[in-house]
């Protein structure tokens, strides 16, 4: 009776474990099946809460890409069936931590000083990082360093994303007080240069505050001077030397550095950007990037961007970790502002290290998080105008945390 009991129970025991094997696998689903249901809520509730129809926004939406120690994951809500974790996007001020990471790397090398005045002469050369020119005369430009560039702590005016005409744009096509989009409202093939921008504020005198003031505000225009500066330095152009030094080591092979005014699309395969406003959808794919040289002018996927910031904060993307530290550090302008912001890395609670980007049709964030080793890309490949800094940018840091708890982090 006894040794019929044990069989019995066995029997049963082994139907039991059979049943959970095939039955919970249903009720407890896979991390991605959680991810992609965790993507689809959040998407759907955003645009419930504004009212957006989906036949409205037709193949726009948000992605998350996660790299975690138990797997990668990918996820999309409103996008293509193709679009996947290397479909290329503009990414943005993304760039920044390229272009940091080229300055950090020269410093490395000893080509140059991230500490030296910007004026001072280049470390093996009779120029200065610089040039000593009038469209150059900038604000308190010999009392500016190559750090404070770095940290947005050198007062540098944004003329990208800020009125500096004294009066209206004559164009028919726009009527604003913005140098750049004044130019591209009636030349949209425009060839910007660095100069030229910087030229606007040494025309202007315009400045945020004096450098060297425990002060803090964010600054296009003052990423564009690095981009001179690596010119200057490293005597290839932006593009040249970020493909050879930081894009092509470390295996990056989707991403591309757009330098030119008439090259304005994206290589495939890629997601197309839009507008929404005002109930319309605008396709705002092509674009001119030479305005964002050095600060946001950057193709790439979400697998590339999730390599590339988990091995730059790492220390193994060419830049040794003593360095990557000091990138990763919060300056005391930054933290005074409630930014946690260093050398063209800033941080986030529950995210780790990396960051954010905009550029019309395109909203993105990319983190690594190195006590975890969970890596997060999120992004969106449609502006909602009239909610992208507030409601839109909450939902994209929303859906990394729930994207994260969603596969077990």
């Amino acid at each position: 009776m006894t040794v019929r009991f044990l069989r019995m129970f066995q029997v049963l025991l082994i139907a039991v474990l059979l049943a959970c094997h095939s039955g919970c696998s249903s009720s407890d689903p896979a991390p991605a099946e959680r991810l992609q249901a965790s993507v689809q809520a959040n998407w759907t509730q955003y645009k419930q809460d504004k009212h957006i129809s989906d036949s409205v926004i037709p193949g726009a939406g948000m992605a998350v890409y996660l790299e975690t120690p138990t797997g990668n994951y990918y996820a999309s809500s409103g996008m293509g069936s193709a679009v996947n974790q290397n479909t290329r996007f503009r990414i943005a001020s993304n760039t920044k931590t390229f272009t940091a990471a080229a300055i950090m790397l020269l410093h490395q090398q000893g080509r140059l000083d991230i500490d030296h005045t910007i004026t001072t002469l280049i470390p093996g050369k009779t120029i200065p990082y610089v040039p000593d020119t009038a469209d150059w005369a900038i604000w308190k430009k010999a009392d500016m360093t190559i750090r404070q560039l770095l940290s947005h702590t050198a007062g540098v005016f944004d003329v990208d994303n800020n009125d500096t005409l004294a009066n209206a744009c004559a164009s028919p096509q726009y009527t604003g007080k913005s140098y750049p989009q004044c130019v591209l409202a009636t030349d949209p093939q425009h060839q910007f240069t660095p100069g030229e921008l910087v030229g606007v504020d040494a025309a202007t005198q315009l400045h945020f505050f004096n450098p060297g003031d425990v002060n803090y505000h964010y600054s296009d225009t003052g990423y564009s001077m690095l981009a001179e500066i690596i010119e200057r330095v490293s005597g290839n152009s932006y593009d040249q030397f970020l493909m050879q030094n930081l894009i092509n080591p470390n295996g990056l092979t989707y991403t591309t550095v757009t330098m030119l005014g008439w090259d304005q699309t994206i290589p495939s395969p890629f997601n197309p950007g839009y507008v929404y406003e005002n109930g319309v959808m605008t396709d705002t794919t092509a674009d001119n990037m030479s305005l964002h040289i050095g600060e946001g002018n950057i193709i790439s996927t979400p697998a590339d961007l999730a390599r590339w910031i988990r091995r730059l904060i790492r220390g193994e993307a060419g830049i040794n970790s003593t360095w990557v530290n000091q990138m990763k550090t919060p300056t005391a302008g930054a933290l005074s502002k409630g930014a946690n912001y260093g050398l063209g890395i800033s941080s986030a609670s529950g995210f780790g290290y990396g960051h954010t980007g905009a550029n019309q049709g395109y909203l993105s964030l990319m983190m690594h998080d190195p006590a975890a080793d969970v890596t997060t890309i999120v992004y969106f490949n449609v502006w909602d105008n009239a909610n992208l800094l507030t409601q839109q940018f909450s939902l994209m840091t929303k859906a990394g945390r729930d994207a994260r708890a969603a596969v077990g982090y």
